[in-house]
């Protein structure tokens, strides 16, 4: 799998970028995946449509959008780019505006990157880890501070006691599933099933519980084989009702917020 500085070298980072609004962040952010060879501006244009499509889901966690689109022609090769903007701007998200960070995703599919989507919802996740990232002051520091954290996994907790690892599947001999579903399926999907999993190995359920990052066209279909979606606000509208609940998170990067919803899925 490719580390996280792989995917953010430090010719894709830039640091206290002046953007007006919350398409010329983006913008920067395409920008350099443009300039590293990453994609085409055609691609860039695809994020920007996104969310003027689906809403501004892309915005995961307080101050930070996850831009990216569909895997496209577009898309020469899977990487990543970072912008730190020198003033916070609006993207329209209820709880998690301003943004002051934009990281854009340019995926030819999702197998390449998982690992650095956990790697990256863990930095964020992390108060401390994310207060250094926010006061690097050169983009080789930043870029010194994501390669530091290549291959760091978080340290396994003991499992929660608070009740029983659920039932077989609706087979009898199937896990049960649960959907984190986005509007590509390879970006903010990625990281919500990252912060779930995470979760799941807390309680001790990870070999009773499943999870799949899936879009929401896919999503539709696959609903009867889950117990739940969880997704945000904006996409559990585009989904409406699927047959099974759907669960909005607003930070995907929190386990304290996911291991509420995971506790209200299941009752416990």
């Amino acid at each position: 799998m490719v580390a996280l500085s792989e995917l953010i070298p430090p010719e894709a980072i830039r640091l206290d970028v002046a953007a007006p609004d919350w398409r010329a962040a983006v913008r920067a952010a395409g920008d350099l995946l443009v300039a590293n060879g990453t994609s085409t501006d055609a691609y860039t244009d695809e994020i920007i449509q996104n969310v003027v499509d689906n809403g501004p889901y892309i915005v995961i966690a307080p101050g930070f959008a996850f831009a990216h689109a569909r895997p496209s022609p577009a898309v020469r090769r899977t990487g990543m780019s970072w912008v730190r903007l020198a003033e916070p701007v609006e993207f329209g998200h209820d709880a998690n505006d301003p943004v002051d960070l934009v990281v854009a995703l340019a995926a030819q599919d999702s197998a390449a990157h998982t690992d650095a989507m956990a790697a990256l919802a863990r930095l964020l996740a992390d108060p401390e880890q994310h207060d250094r990232l926010q006061s690097a002051a050169t983009p080789a520091a930043l870029h010194a501070l994501l390669r530091s954290h290549d291959g760091v996994e978080e340290p396994a907790a003991a499992p929660e006691p608070a009740s029983a690892a659920p039932d077989a599947g609706r087979t009898g001999t199937e896990q049960h599933k649960i959907l984190t579903v986005c509007g590509n399926g390879v970006g903010t999907s990625l990281f919500l099933k990252n912060t779930l999993e995470q979760v799941l190995g807390r309680w001790g359920w990870d070999r009773q519980v499943s999870v799949e990052a899936t879009d929401t066209i896919s999503a539709k279909g696959k609903a009867s084989e889950a117990v739940a979606i969880l997704t945000s606000r904006e996409i559990a509208r585009t989904l409406g009702d699927v047959g099974i609940p759907v669960k909005v998170v607003q930070d995907f990067t929190s386990t304290d917020e996911v291991d509420h919803v995971l506790r209200d899925t299941y009752d416990v």
